[in-house]
């Protein structure tokens, strides 16, 4: 901005003000750049987190195997990476290196849990609680009755009481609705659906007949949720550990993780599992390669197990062999096998504890890929 003074000794002099950008919501990559998984225009890996584009208006993002969503404050859906399969929504089985806006609507939820990416198809909720899937639909994962792949997106049924969602790699969905039930559906060779059978489905059966569930997450074929009373609940594929009972049996309904009642967030990977307690706690299970359960070693636990003695971790997102997490003060950190500079740390070795990404303090929420890629937003 130019500002001309008029009067006094300094009439007619011009002086340029540099005024500070206002604050807004960036969006970083970083990793495995194949396919264009990382959004910035190439598909070159980057061991540092990289910018992408200049918008400040970014709010929410998720990670596929190759491929991501976003949402923006506007309401509007992003996709980019792999495009095979139908999974970006695009209408085409094209790869995209730089986001492209998925349709024209302006009524995506972009909260959290609102939608998400599974291997190859994706998840989301609208505004008006409505839920919308695409992509790859071998066994049923999409919800809608059939197994034909869709390259846009597709409304599940026409009820407008879904609340959240979550796409695990190997096929399979899990949401919960306003009412507290909770509903799974797709491939489910290892119980993960959840309804005491292996029989997979391609439409929404409810779990049980609980209407306590606040929250759920599919890893890549086992699952994990919370109920309001705080209590923690898995099932699926158990054979390293990743349901955290103590032992390595398949359980195809929801079993409960010890006795605590202190649980307030749960997240799903790679055949392994992490949750956060109350009091800020990290506390993670099941398989170990690399170090990715963050406790200095690579020995694989059946059990939560507490990641250091730090009380101040907000959220969490692990790909199959990395594990990404942000603090209460805004801060990143990484771990386990960095190909491909997945960790973020300019170099490509791998960590069994938390380090630190960069030095922002400002980071809002991550997502990790099925493999080495991470994008996660910033504001500031």
């Amino acid at each position: 901005m130019a500002v001309t003074f008029s009067g006094g000794g300094y009439a007619g002099v011009t002086i340029n003000i540099i005024q500070p950008a206002p604050p807004g919501s960036y969006l970083w990559s970083w990793g495995d750049g194949g396919y264009g998984a990382l959004g910035d225009g190439t598909t070159i890996d980057r061991s540092t987190p990289v910018q992408i584009g200049a918008l400040t208006t970014w709010l929410r993002v998720a990670a596929s195997s190759y491929g991501k969503l976003a949402t923006k404050t506007d309401g509007t859906m992003w996709t980019w990476g792999y495009g095979l399969g139908s999974s970006l929504g695009l209408g085409t089985t094209t790869n995209y290196s730089s986001p492209v806006q998925l349709g024209a609507l302006t009524n995506w939820a972009g909260n959290a849990d609102s939608f998400d990416s599974g291997g190859y198809h994706n998840a989301a909720t609208k505004t008006d609680g409505t839920l919308w899937t695409w992509g790859n639909n071998y066994k049923g994962p999409l919800g809608l009755g059939n197994e034909t792949n869709y390259n846009s997106p597709k409304q599940v049924g026409s009820l407008t009481n879904w609340l959240r969602v979550s796409a695990g790699f190997y096929r399979v969905c899990c949401a919960i609705k306003t009412d507290g039930t909770m509903w799974a559906w797709g491939r489910n060779n290892e119980g993960q659906v959840g309804d005491g059978t292996t029989t997979s489905r391609s439409s929404p059966t409810q779990i049980g007949a609980g209407t306590t569930w606040s929250q759920v997450s599919t890893g890549y074929n086992h699952n994990l949720a919370t109920k309001t009373d705080g209590t923690l609940w898995s099932w699926g594929y158990n054979l390293v550990g990743n349901l955290g009972l103590g032992e390595t049996a398949n359980r195809s309904s929801p079993v409960q993780i010890g006795a605590g009642t202190t649980w307030s967030k749960v997240f799903g990977g790679g055949n392994n599992s992490a949750a956060i307690k109350t009091d800020g706690t990290l506390w993670m299970w099941g398989l170990n390669n690399e170090g990715k359960l963050g406790l200095g070693n690579t020995t694989n636990r059946s059990s939560p197990v507490q990641v250091g003695a730090l009380t101040n971790w907000s959220s969490i997102s692990m790909g199959a062999y990395i594990t990404v997490s942000i603090k209460t003060d805004g801060t990143m950190w990484a771990w386990g096998d960095n190909a491909n500079g997945a960790l973020g740390q300019g170099d490509t070795i791998s960590r069994s504890s938390p380090v630190q990404v960069g030095s922002l303090s400002a980071w809002t929420n991550v997502a990790a890929g099925g493999f080495y890629h991470t994008s996660a937003i910033a504001y500031y």
